[in-house]
């Protein structure tokens, strides 16, 4: 018995106290958060988690393969989600839901580097279990488990996480607000600082955070509720000068949250400071917001601007922030038509480009759908005998 799908989330700012991922929670064992959050799926064909999930009466015991290396099945949220998944199954034959399970993932973007790959993966993995265990209902309560994100990323479009009030946690899932037809003209540039592993895991972040920052506190207190409504307006109307404004402050709010932790945390770098300080002068030589900013816990940009508005920004960012020469796709996604630009035509308000190098490269995608089955059989990311597609059949046995 086999299901793969693919799935994947990158979330805007509205961080109650995060973006992609909630930053702050009021109990770790449940991953329930401290407040609700929003969040925007993007586009599977440009980022996606792909999964495989296998069960068979001869597996010796449960296995998990990401991005090619095979992974330790200990972990207490991987333990508690398939234990969580096995509870609700409505498989008629209870043998079957004793059989153990072969999971095998991969990502085509970087892992643990800010760019919500838990968030992605999770989701991705828990719409396939459901498939296999035939659990019915809401399945976001069990991504929280997880990831806290990955509770959002079920759905596709625009998304909220409520966090709900209730010790057990019952009462924290996420709903779908707004389907991706709701605003197909709200487009997603990634610009890539850094792919590598974050020094500082988010879920240790968060914790340090909530031990020691007084700035979290009051934002709880006095930002976040406001904000909440004020992005809930933002998406029903479409209005983007006011997703952009509350986007940028939830950013920089969290950020600067992660500062005040003690010993404090930095996760953007010069090179993330350097972007946010052209998005502001971009926004200022045009005389109204047309691009937003968000960092997750990494260096990396998620840039929220209008379909119109794509090819101009992309060109600006490419003569600002310039590959090496002889960089080849640079540029990724959504094929885009940046303008040329000359020298005398750029702005003297957007800065003199920087050395080349600054960005690993740039991501174009929009809003998505959620999880989705893939049909064809070779994209299966196991063999029949339950193992990874990239080993060989002779070189591992199954134990």
């Amino acid at each position: 018995m086999r299901y793969f799908g693919q799935s994947n989330s990158i979330l805007f700012h509205h961080r109650e106290s995060s973006s992609r991922l909630l930053w702050g929670k009021r109990d770790e064992s449940l991953i329930l958060p401290l407040n609700d959050s929003v969040s925007v799926t993007l586009g599977i064909d440009e980022m996606h988690a792909k999964t495989t999930v296998a069960l068979g009466p001869d597996f010796k015991s449960d296995r998990l393969w990401l991005n090619g290396k095979e992974q330790p099945v200990d972990n207490p949220r991987f333990l508690q989600l398939i234990k969580e998944i096995r509870r609700r199954s409505n498989i008629k034959n209870n043998e079957v839901t004793t059989w153990k399970v072969h999971i095998c993932s991969e990502n085509n973007f970087p892992t643990a580097a800010g760019l919500a790959s838990s968030a992605a993966g999770y989701a991705c993995l828990v719409y396939a279990l459901a498939q296999v265990y035939k659990v019915h209902g809401n399945i976001s309560s069990i991504a929280r488990m997880g990831s806290g994100s990955a509770c959002r990323s079920i759905y596709g479009g625009f998304t909220q996480w409520h966090a709900g009030t209730k010790p057990d946690g019952s009462d924290s899932f996420a709903k779908q607000l707004f389907p991706v037809e709701h605003w197909p003209e709200l487009h997603i540039v990634i610009l890539v600082v850094n792919d590598a592993q974050k020094k500082v895991a988010s879920t240790s972040g968060m914790q340090q955070c909530v031990a020691t920052s007084e700035l979290l506190k009051h934002r709880i207190k006095e930002c976040v509720q406001k904000h909440i409504d004020l992005m809930l307006k933002a998406i029903k109307e479409k209005n983007f000068g006011m997703f952009a404004d509350v986007t940028m402050r939830e950013s920089n709010q969290m950020h600067a949250t992660c500062l005040d932790t003690f010993p404090p945390i930095v996760y953007m770098n010069d090179t993330s400071h350097a972007i946010v300080d052209f998005i502001h002068r971009y926004n200022k030589y045009h005389g109204e917001v047309k691009v937003a900013y968000t960092f997750d816990a990494g260096p990396n940009a998620c840039l929220f601007v209008l379909e119109n508005d794509v090819n101009e920004l992309l060109a600006h960012v490419e003569n600002t922030f310039p590959s090496f020469p002889g960089t080849e796709n640079y540029t990724r996604g959504i094929p885009a038509e940046p303008k040329r630009i000359l020298n005398m035509e750029i702005p003297s308000g957007y800065g003199e480009p920087h050395n080349p190098g600054l960005l690993k490269y740039i991501i174009h995608t929009k809003v998505g759908d959620g999880p989705s089955i893939l049909k064809d059989p070779n994209e299966h990311l196991l063999s029949d005998n339950g193992l990874p597609t990239f080993l060989s059949t002779d070189s591992e046995k199954l134990n």
